[in-house]
């Protein structure tokens, strides 16, 4: 299951057209909801029926707002429930006899109780169990074997025999007798199979519901409405889906921006950070583009809708996660290989153990044959496979999180320990993701408390995040903040206002220059600060500069150490962010990174990475926002930040808790000790049915007397893993 480089994986594995064409079912033009399969790509259907390769359940291929369809869960879930109450009684009857202190005999009388266990029976293996009988007659009939075939042909087998027995005992030869003359029947084995089947399936489907819940939370990042501007002037709210291009929306203070558009009146400045990841608004004023779902701030804007419903950037981006969350499923289930050369032997191995226990096995010759075959083809359910590798992420997953690093799954934990590139995002990942006031430089005249609590006063009156780190700097340096009047603010060049008798004004260079006050003798040291990754603004006292402050988004305290010890681990580190190149390039410098890229847009992201895995082979990627998640997607390992947003920490397959890099490393060793383990599980599970099968078929009744009832082979199969679990358990003591 060991994934080399993944391009090349991928390419291997692609289905061909002929193939391709087989499976998918879709008629041309078809607009309405197609499904998938996660496992088989090539799958395609316009209903959600089962994957005819595997017979998993298929999803649909784009994401939507209505609820999933949870009906096959609550489906399996109710099958399981009257499953689980009908099998009990029927185990009681079967086994009772084994019960010290229990004269079953007395209690219920041999026939009824076998008719008993007919009627509680009946319901669990042909209502139940129903869904596996069609799973396994579509693997015979596409001829794509599966567990789905061992199970719908052992519990067949056994509960049509058993019907027979208990109905016609009398046309069973002698060789089928037990020694009290009569015939055995096996509804307890069936029975029990379903329920414990049924049991793993809502399992899984409880698993695969949740993975779409973030992604849904994308999609509704959107507004359920817009306030269109019509040609008469008037103003109406309507939904977002009657919006349509080239139609004018008023987007008011604090709301979204419904869909991608232009700006064609007004001013503000837009939180774009749910995209872009950068906490600093962008001003916009008209002819300059807003993206759907971002936050307007304090401005009122008119915008032309320019792409709406499945074109914006929000919905491609949902759209994006949603396709290579499932591109980077494995090409196939270790489950599914096995059982495509082992089903065919189990299934020849059966008949053999009929054969020959009918023709030479001992009184009733015929019983025994078909306990045997039965038993075979239950014992070699692959399930103790699917049980190795669930078994180690469980425990390794429990051993990350005490470490602060959370595991999605298998895929991820195997392929972080073959990552020789590490993508990071910088602001959040790298950095805290929120500004502080880093510096304040005060010009002849005037002191670095005087310019800070001038400006601190001024920015009381704003909404920017800047304003806010001013503000805060001020408080923490205990710096008096006094009362402003006269307040105006510039949209995109900054703020202005009186302090006492003062007229004070903050922001850049643009606002200098059309105040008309000299910036030249504070420029060197404004570019300066720029170049080491600051915003830096001026501050001017009655048209005369005055100093100024510099707010800078810090780079977290770990991440030096975190960037050393992962060089240390043989990974590249690139940057890849959406901020300008001489913020990227100073913090780079700074940290010893390997390479950047800046002024990089969300869905180039995704872009960046599938270069870089076709250039270097594995990559792992580390961001913390929305605009990262098509990027975590596409990486072999997506690692997102715990303290960033939930669409992130969705597409991720690893979240560190703390949102410290020092996580990946002790992840990685992680990974090492887990797969090793896993090795190690699967090589039991596969010498249990190596060892299993032949002692089902009978090969040691010659010598010891030992045989194996179905009933026993499928608790066998259930509790296999005990030898699994064991050794699961010991990655606990992995230091890490």
């Amino acid at each position: 299951m060991s994934h080399e480089h993944c391009h090349h994986d991928n390419q291997q594995n692609e289905p061909t057209d002929a193939e391709s064409r087989k499976f998918d079912t879709v008629p041309q033009g078809y607009t309405g909801t197609v499904y998938t399969c996660p496992m088989h790509p090539q799958v395609r259907s316009t209903d959600p029926e089962s994957c005819p390769i595997c017979g998993m359940g298929l999803e649909p291929e784009t994401v939507s707002l209505e609820d999933d369809d949870q009906s096959e869960l609550r489906d399996m879930r109710r099958r399981f429930h009257v499953a689980a109450v009908l099998s009990v009684p029927v185990l009681i009857l079967a086994m009772g006899k084994y019960i010290p202190g229990v004269d079953m005999e007395a209690l219920v009388p041999h026939r009824i109780g076998i008719w008993l266990e007919l009627i509680f029976a009946t319901p669990v293996v042909l209502w139940s169990g129903w869904p596996f009988f069609v799973r396994g007659w579509r693997s015979v009939a596409t001829r794509n074997l599966n567990m789905f075939t061992l199970i719908g042909l052992g519990v067949g087998v056994a509960y049509v025999y058993s019907i027979i027995a208990t109905m016609f005992p009398e046309i069973f030869p002698d060789s089928f007798r037990g020694d009290r003359g009569a015939v055995g029947v096996y509804f307890e084995a069936a029975a029990v199979i379903v329920t414990l089947i049924l049991l793993g399936q809502v399992m899984e489907l409880k698993a695969r519901s949740s993975t779409n819940a973030a992604i849904k939370a994308l999609l509704g990042l959107a507004p359920k409405t817009a306030r269109r501007v019509n040609s008469d002037g008037s103003e109406e709210d309507v939904p977002l889906e009657d919006i349509k291009l080239g139609d004018r929306l008023r987007v008011r203070p604090g709301e979204k921006v419904p869909v991608d558009g232009r700006v064609v009146e007004g001013g503000s400045s837009v939180d774009e950070s749910m995209l872009t990841g950068e906490p600093i608004p962008v001003e916009k004023g008209e002819g300059d583009k807003v993206i759907g779902a971002t936050v307007n701030g304090t401005g009122s804007l008119v915008i032309e809708a320019m792409r709406v419903g499945s074109d914006t950037m929000l919905a491609q981006i949902v759209q994006m996660v949603a396709e290579a969350s499932r591109s980077r499923a494995p090409i196939q289930n270790l489950v599914d290989v096995v059982a495509g050369y082992f089903v065919p032997a189990v299934v020849l191995v059966a008949i053999i153990t009929f054969i020959v226990w009918g023709v030479w096995g001992p009184e009733p010759a015929m019983a025994y044959a078909l306990i045997n075959a039965v038993a075979v083809l239950i014992i070699a359910c692959p399930c103790a496979l699917g049980l190795a590798t669930p078994m180690s992420i469980m425990v390794a997953s429990g051993k990350g999180a005490s470490a602060g690093v959370l595991f999605k799954n298998a895929e991820a934990i195997q392929m972080l320990r073959q990552v020789d590139t590490l993508v990071v995002d910088k602001t959040g990942t790298l950095t805290e993701g929120r500004p502080i006031l880093q510096e304040v430089v005060a010009a002849g005249g005037f002191d670095e408390e005087q310019v800070l609590g001038l400006a601190a006063s001024l920015e009381r009156g704003s909404e920017h995040p800047l304003a806010a780190a001013i503000v805060q700097g001020a408080e923490d340096r205990d710096v008096a903040i006094n009362r402003y009047t006269d307040f105006a603010s510039v949209t995109g060049k900054g703020v202005m206002g009186r302090i006492g008798d003062r007229k004070v004004a903050l922001g850049n260079k643009a606002l200098m220059d059309a105040l008309e006050v000299p910036t030249e003798a504070l420029a060197e040291q404004a570019e300066t600060l720029r170049a080491e990754g600051r915003t830096a603004m001026f501050v001017a006292v009655d048209g005369k500069p005055a100093g100024l402050v510099a707010v800078a988004d810090p780079v977290k305290q770990t991440t030096a150490e975190a960037i050393e010890a992962l060089h240390k681990e043989g990974i590249r580190i690139v940057m890849l962010t959406g901020d300008s190149e001489t913020t990227a390039r100073a913090v780079a410098e700074r940290l010893g990174i390997d390479d950047v890229f800046a002024g990089v847009l969300p869905d180039e992201k995704a872009e960046k990475i599938r270069s870089l895995q076709f250039t270097d082979g594995f990559v792992a990627m580390a961001g913390d926002g929305i605009n990262d998640a098509p990027a975590l997607a596409q990486a072999q390992v997506g690692i997102a930040m715990g303290t960033g947003t939930d669409v992130a920490m969705e597409s991720a397959g690893i979240t560190l808790v703390k949102g410290d890099l020092r996580g990946i490393v002790r992840a990685r060793r992680l990974s090492r000790a887990t797969m090793r383990n896993i090795k190690q599980n699967l090589f039991f599970a596969f010498i249990y049915n190596s060892l299993g099968v032949p002692v089902a078929a009978g090969v040691l009744y010659p010598f010891f007397g030992i045989l194996l009832s179905p009933i026993i082979a499928a608790a066998a199969m259930s509790f296999s893993s005990v030898s699994v679990i064991a050794n699961a358990l010991r990655l606990r003591r992995v230091t890490i």
